[in-house]
């Protein structure tokens, strides 16, 4: 039986946009993937979910696209943190003290009976629920009986506000995990400081982590006086993660903040690392061709075996046509990188915009190899099941189509699509089993509704 697929309407790279279904629209929302980005997260979290007790495969990690500063769980193990934590948090300590926290509330089963209820309900619904109604429009039954608590907070309270005893609970955790893997709590005092600061008056106006996450004088002090006493108070992680974090900070500030601001903040006359970084995609944003390729030029040849590099120019010379140009830079980086889908796909898409038929059996076995890798990603699904359609394998194109729409949970089109390619696979083959799994899950799913 297929099993219930997490639905990711997202960012490919870093500003393509996907098609997002009537929920993201009407909650304004969208999430992020970055292959860079994506394995620095999951580089923080995984030491910290083993801490927990957490099988690091099975807690679903989401970037939402949203300047505000605050992270949360919801719908069983799905941790989601904002763009805005990310670029406000100064240090991987910071970042790796919200995720422990978090995983504290996932552990310590600190999910009421309604949150529960939320475990079967895509990410997309519960952030578009999170904003405001959306997952109620969606059919989520779950969503839509708290949307009926009353709007925008009342949801908020009742899906992810936690108790103070839930929250002190998460705090003793959350050091507890810092502690067994050798990280100083201070990035988690650090964070609570922040938000400290931002801290307001009205509840209307309040930093969204501090709704939820009540915050209060005896979780700071006590978080303070563990740190001062623990041996690890002042143990910083190596030169390498800091470079990361700055890296990570880096790319999301020129990709999500206008080029003038970015420009602000990475002036020139700065040549670290992160400031070209920034300036090649503030300028690419800015439609500066030459000057984006000359500033991740500079980073090349610095550190020549950085993928991330390379997709940058892949993704600035595909994104301004110069498709022989992108091949290049996305085979570099595909070759330092084999098996990470984000590159994979950046350069199926390129061989496949080429229109060359020379070329159109590369695009598919990069685009085979993206799902492969990552079985749950609507778009790739749908470029290759372009690519099949550009090369007459119709039955194929058919498949990929239909797992995409499952994927969308557009399961009228899943169904037919799926009966389409059955009708074209050989009988009792593994795409024909494919074709078959998703028809019948399909109607099985059409019949709830």
């Amino acid at each position: 039986m297929r099993k219930t697929i997490k639905i990711l309407f997202l960012l490919a790279c870093w500003t393509l946009s996907l098609p997002v279904s009537s929920a993201a629209k009407a909650g304004s929302i969208s999430f992020i993937r970055d292959a860079e980005i994506e394995n620095i997260i999951a580089l923080y979290s995984k030491p910290v979910f083993e801490a927990a007790g957490l099988a690091a495969d099975n807690v679903e990690i989401y970037l939402v696209n949203d300047s505000r500063l605050n992270a949360f769980v919801a719908g069983g193990q799905k941790l989601f943190i904002h763009t805005g934590l990310l670029q406000r948090a100064r240090t991987p300590e910071q970042v790796i003290g919200v995720i422990a926290h978090e995983s504290g509330h996932i552990a310590g089963g600190h999910l009421s009976r309604i949150r529960q209820k939320m475990k079967g309900v895509p990410a997309e619904s519960i952030i578009g629920f999170i904003l405001g109604g959306a997952a109620a429009m969606a059919g989520e039954a779950g969503a839509g009986a708290a949307i009926m608590f009353g709007g925008q907070e009342a949801a908020q309270r009742s899906l992810l506000s936690y108790s103070r005893m839930e929250e002190g609970s998460a705090d003793q955790a959350a050091i507890k995990y810092l502690d067994d893997i050798g990280i100083s709590s201070r990035g988690l005092l650090e964070f609570f400081e922040i938000l400290k600061r931002d801290e307001v008056t009205k509840t209307s106006e309040q930093n969204p982590y501090i709704r939820s996450h009540p915050l209060t004088g005896e979780r700071v002090n006590a978080i303070r006086a563990h740190v001062e006493a623990s041996p690890y108070k002042d143990r910083k992680l190596g030169k390498e993660y800091r470079d990361m974090h700055n890296r990570m900070r880096a790319k999301l500030d020129a990709f999500l903040l206008s080029p003038a601001h970015t420009l602000r903040l990475y002036p020139v006359g700065d040549n670290s690392i992160p400031a070209r970084y920034a300036r090649a995609g503030a300028y690419h944003k800015d439609g500066r061709l030459e000057q984006a390729i000359m500033e991740v030029d500079s980073l090349i040849a610095e550190m020549p075996d950085d993928p991330y590099f390379h997709e940058l120019k892949g993704q600035i010379y595909f994104e301004n046509g110069q498709l022989d140009d992108a091949v290049i830079s996305y085979e570099k980086a595909v070759e330092l990188k084999p098996n990470t889908p984000l590159l994979l796909l950046g350069l199926g898409r390129s061989y496949l915009e080429q229109n060359d038929p020379a070329k159109l059996n590369q695009a598919i076995e990069m685009l085979e190899r993206t799902v492969h890798n990552d079985k749950e990603y609507a778009f790739a699904w749908r470029q290759l099941g372009i690519a099949y359609g550009k090369a007459e394998r119709m039955a194929e194109s058919s498949l990929a189509l239909a797992e995409e729409a499952f994927l969308q949970r557009r399961y009228k089109d899943s169904q037919f699509l799926a009966n389409r390619a059955e009708q074209g696979l050989k009988v009792g083959s593994r795409e024909w089993l494919q074709a078959q799994d998703i028809r019948l899950t399909s109607e099985r799913l059409l019949k709830k509704k």
